[in-house]
């Protein structure tokens, strides 16, 4: 669900400032020029949380808090008190009634928006309200690297997906640009000069979220005790100059828990197919596995009962595709589903010294195999 922030203030520039600073998360921005309003919003909307102008004509904003706090289907909301007033005497009387937290007028919305982030949960407007992405979903991605060419091999690297790649050399510019585009995960090269990789490091972290941005250290290779000490620090993880596109893919869908499985499971007429692709890893294996069964059930509860492996975009079947289709042919078993395998004829022969695979049915494309299924 999308977090709710009620601004309650007479101006309309702090109201467009709010607004403005929270537009990259999943928020819903409410508004009030006045107490009266406010208060009548908030019994309606039930925000998560309340910004409350402390001066306001109508009703101004300890009056407003008065009878929040009196109410008791409002008085659990949190407040943050916004004022142009910085004196003891204001900050002892607002605080008597309890509000979370206060901001001095003016303020940067990098700090109100860190100020709402420790009280209320804040989510990128790129995460799904069931918080499931897939792979082919937008994924903004910083790298931070001194090295153009880095940047460069990145970009190049994921140009086939729908993934943004944002760069920035100076690593002291890091954080604000990460603020300014949104990161589900960023890159920092660990040569940056001194101790800059750990200071962008600590600085995301102390952002609003940032405890749960997933933050890669970018390392040579051969240097060994670099990414010792990055991971000891805390990095997710260490990806490898130079840049290996499909590595970086899998650490992603890894960090972020995308979902991948739509690339191999596809309903056709009355049967699913699951194809498997030519260049066969572990990640595919992991990807099929993990969502076989639930892929199953959706398929005989849809009133299916058939399932096409293709295995036709594959020059050889190793031990771990072979395997993983004899787990899908015993899933079957259990479903009461018929099954057959789509393969070329050199492909076939790999499966001749397996006893479970004896009585398969093998066919050459997809017509054929739901024709020797019926």
């Amino acid at each position: 669900m999308s977090t709710k922030i009620l601004t309650i203030d007479d101006s309309k520039t702090i109201r467009l400032i709010v607004a403005k600073a929270f537009k990259t998360y999943a928020c819903t921005i409410l508004e009030a020029a006045n107490g009266v309003d406010g208060l009548a919003c908030a019994g309606r909307e039930k925000p998560d949380i309340i910004l409350l102008d402390y001066t306001m004509p109508v009703m101004d904003g300890y009056e407003v808090l008065s009878k929040l706090r009196a109410d008791p289907n409002l008085k659990s909301i949190p407040v943050i008190m916004l004022t142009a007033e910085a004196g003891r005497e204001t900050v002892i009387r607002i605080a008597k009634l309890g509000v979370r937290d206060y901001l001095i007028k003016p303020f940067k919305e990098e700090l109100l928006v860190e100020r709402v982030g420790r009280v209320v949960t804040l989510q990128s407007k790129s995460v799904k309200p069931n918080g499931v992405r897939r792979f082919d979903d937008p994924i903004s991605i910083l790298v931070v690297d001194d090295k153009p060419a880095i940047g460069a091999q990145i970009k190049g690297g994921l140009a086939d997906t729908n993934w943004k790649v944002n760069t920035v050399e100076d690593p002291e510019l890091a954080v604000d640009r990460c603020r300014e585009h949104g990161a589900d995960i960023v890159l920092v090269s660990l040569t940056l000069a001194g101790e800059a990789a750990y200071s962008v490091f600590q600085n995301l972290r102390g952002q609003p979220n940032g405890a749960s941005l997933p933050v890669f250290g970018l390392c040579v290779k051969a240097l060994a005790a670099e990414q010792s000490r990055a991971q000891q620090s805390g990095f997710t993880g260490i990806i490898t100059k130079p840049i290996d596109p499909e590595d970086l893919k899998n650490k992603v869908c890894r960090a972020l828990k995308l979902e991948t499985s739509y690339k191999y499971f596809q309903q056709r007429e009355s049967a699913l197919v699951l194809k498997l692709p030519k260049e066969f890893h572990p990640e595919v294996a992991q990807a099929v596995s993990g969502c076989l069964n639930e892929q199953l059930t959706a398929t005989v509860d849809a009133g299916c009962d058939k399932l096409v492996v293709d295995l036709s975009d594959m020059e050889g079947a190793s031990v771990p595709v072979i395997e993983l289709v004899v787990n899908a042919a015993q899933a079957c078993e259990q479903f009461s589903l018929r099954h057959a395998v789509v393969v070329t004829d050199l492909v076939k022969g790999a499966f001749r010294d397996y006893e479970d695979a004896q009585n398969w049915l093998f066919a050459k494309d997809f017509d054929e195999a739901v024709a020797l299924m019926k």
